[in-house]
């Protein structure tokens, strides 16, 4: 099949040779025994060889047993030469190193969207991944942030606790003590008014009037009480004003969590 004045072949005999080359014009694999002229041999430039293929013979045109170096545009397939002038005449038809080459061009056009796509994606996902530690480093400083802020507010609450429970004790030791002291004055009032009152007693069932009359005026008039219970005194008030305080802040600091959870949850 080759000219060997161009290109003397050197057959394989005993043991085969791996397959080094194939020739898309004869559509034959060679070993590198059988490749034995200078690279630079004239016979390159006639003779395109490519690295080994196992699919050559589907580069034979099944109808005619004719190697395909044609391409119908119209049909969209490989021909050989025959075929363009038969079934395939009239159609659009060309080389197919001419239809690879345009194809070629194409696909390089190809490759560079593709890619510009990939750069673009890429960028995407450099740009995802900064945005990701950013997330992180964010969300690492709000939660050191917020456990400092919530000892805080635990310590201010614990002090505060301790000042009002102190405050309450206070108030509590000093509303008892007026309590005491006035249960003390009202209870020697009761015991003056109640020796009075057997005075009186004893003097209305005597007999003797002038001893009547002379008592009398020493037994009316009464020590009045320097001290009463004020109607409108209310000792548990300041108790109650520090508990409807205290409700309040509980009921603002109840909502702020709530909008802190709703926040959380993305509402």
């Amino acid at each position: 099949m080759l000219d060997l004045k161009m290109w003397p072949v050197i057959v394989c005999t005993g043991r085969k040779l791996k397959a080094v080359k194939s020739c898309l014009q004869y559509l034959i694999s060679y070993c590198e025994k059988q490749l034995q002229p200078p690279r630079d041999s004239p016979i390159f430039e006639i003779h395109k060889l490519v690295d080994p293929s196992k699919k050559l013979q589907e580069n034979i045109c099944s109808r005619h047993d004719e190697v395909m170096k044609m391409f119908c545009r119209t049909d969209q397939k490989c021909i050989c030469y025959l075929c363009s002038v038969e079934e395939h005449k009239g159609h659009d038809t060309v080389s197919a190193a001419a239809e690879r080459t345009e194809r070629q061009r194409e696909l390089e056009v190809s490759r560079q969207n593709i890619q510009q796509r990939i750069q673009d994606r890429e960028k995407d996902v450099k740009e995802l991944q900064q945005e990701v530690e950013a997330i992180n480093r964010s969300a690492d400083k709000a939660v050191e942030d917020s456990e400092k802020i919530f000892s805080q507010l635990i310590r201010l609450i614990q002090k505060r606790s301790s000042d009002v429970k102190q405050q309450l004790r206070s108030q509590q030791e000093t509303e008892v003590s007026r309590s005491k002291e006035l249960q003390e004055k009202l209870e020697q009032e009761i015991t003056e008014l109640k020796r009075k009152d057997a005075d009186l007693k004893q003097l209305s069932h005597t007999e003797d009037d002038v001893y009547f009359l002379q008592r009398k005026p020493s037994l009316s008039f009464l020590s009045e009480s320097t001290d009463s219970l004020d109607s409108n005194a209310r000792p548990l008030q300041y108790f109650e004003d520090v508990t409807a305080a205290l409700s309040a802040v509980r009921d603002k600091l109840h909502g702020i969590l709530n909008k802190e959870q709703d926040f959380k949850n993305g509402d």
